[in-house]
């Protein structure tokens, strides 16, 4: 088992490096200069020149890279432009929020995509089979921002049962968990139909098993066959699928912020990009990248764990 996962960190490292390069890189093609933002609507040529300077926006990129990489290392990713702080410090202060929305995102989809999809197996080829996979189609093919849009118009704006944007840290959990829970879902929505199909082709492959019909040869009731012969088996791919989706939510989140005004890595992230500060673009995208890297990484950890074939 060490054998394995010093292999995988061993992948990651150059994975890693490859990543901050095309972030580095990529970020330069970004048009526009930050210095004649920064400078206002004077744009004095010396002020331009000072921040040019001040900022190292003419030295050649393999040395702006070079300098960028050696303070990611110690843990510094540079000033923000626009805000005069620590991009770090600004990303402790966004990544809670982030994490929170898909935390709640990712169990909503867990509580509907699993249960869902083990249904639809078990009742294949009936209405609540076709009724599942319709669900599954619908979550698949919804925009977030479209979705959140029709959520904000239909339970806020008539029911007025939910707020329509914002994010509550202070109210207590009550009121946090209902300033998340619309949100939570539109981000869910789409994890919850992949869940669903995935589970549904893995239940579907390990009721046709041998021990599967062994196991009800013997008398046992519907129910333990299909939660603890069949469920426990057909979950292994679906672990892998679970941490590979929750890395995919930390970085989709951006137009779900964006729509219910939650300031977490989406805001962030725009802000940073309609202001051209480089700093704040290349710290979010290089810190979701690394915690999708490090997802994956945990992703083949865990189905080495729960797949005995593996260890064998």
């Amino acid at each position: 088992m060490l054998t394995y996962i010093a292999r995988r960190i061993l992948i990651v490292i150059p994975t890693l490096l490859f990543v901050s390069m095309i972030v580095f890189g990529l970020q330069q093609l970004l048009p526009g200069d930050p210095a004649l933002i920064l400078a206002g609507e004077d744009r004095d040529p010396q002020v331009i020149a000072y921040l040019h300077q001040k900022y190292h926006l003419d030295d050649p990129l393999p040395v702006r890279y070079a300098r960028w990489l050696g303070g990611v290392m110690t843990g510094d990713l540079g000033e923000s432009i626009k805000f005069k702080e620590p991009v770090g410090a600004l990303v402790l202060q966004k990544l809670p929020v982030t994490c929170e929305l898909a935390a709640l995102a990712f169990v909503i989809a867990l509580a509907i995509g699993i249960p869902a999809g083990v249904l639809s197996a078990v009742k294949n080829g009936t209405w609540i089979d076709y009724a599942a996979n319709i669900f599954a189609l619908w979550g698949l093919s919804t925009p977030n921002f479209w979705l959140g849009t029709l959520f904000i118009l239909l339970f806020s704006v008539h029911l007025g049962w939910l707020p329509a944007s914002g994010f509550d840290s202070g109210g207590g959990l009550r009121q946090n968990l209902i300033a998340m829970i619309m949100p939570a879902f539109v981000l869910g929505n789409a994890i919850a139909a992949v869940m669903m199909r995935h589970t549904r082709s893995a239940m579907v492959q390990v009721l046709g098993m041998d021990y599967v019909r062994t196991a009800r040869a013997k008398g046992l009731t519907e129910r333990v066959v299909v939660l603890k012969h069949a469920l426990r088996n057909a979950l292994v791919p679906v672990v892998t699928l679970g941490a590979l989706e929750f890395g995919g939510l930390l970085s989709g989140a951006v137009l779900t912020e964006q729509v219910f005004q939650i300031p977490g890595f989406g805001q962030l992230i725009v802000n940073a990009v309609f202001n051209r500060d480089y700093a704040v673009v290349q710290g979010v995208v290089l810190c979701t990248a690394t915690a999708y890297i490090l997802l994956n990484l945990l992703a083949d950890i865990a189905y080495f764990l729960v797949n005995p074939r593996l260890r064998a």
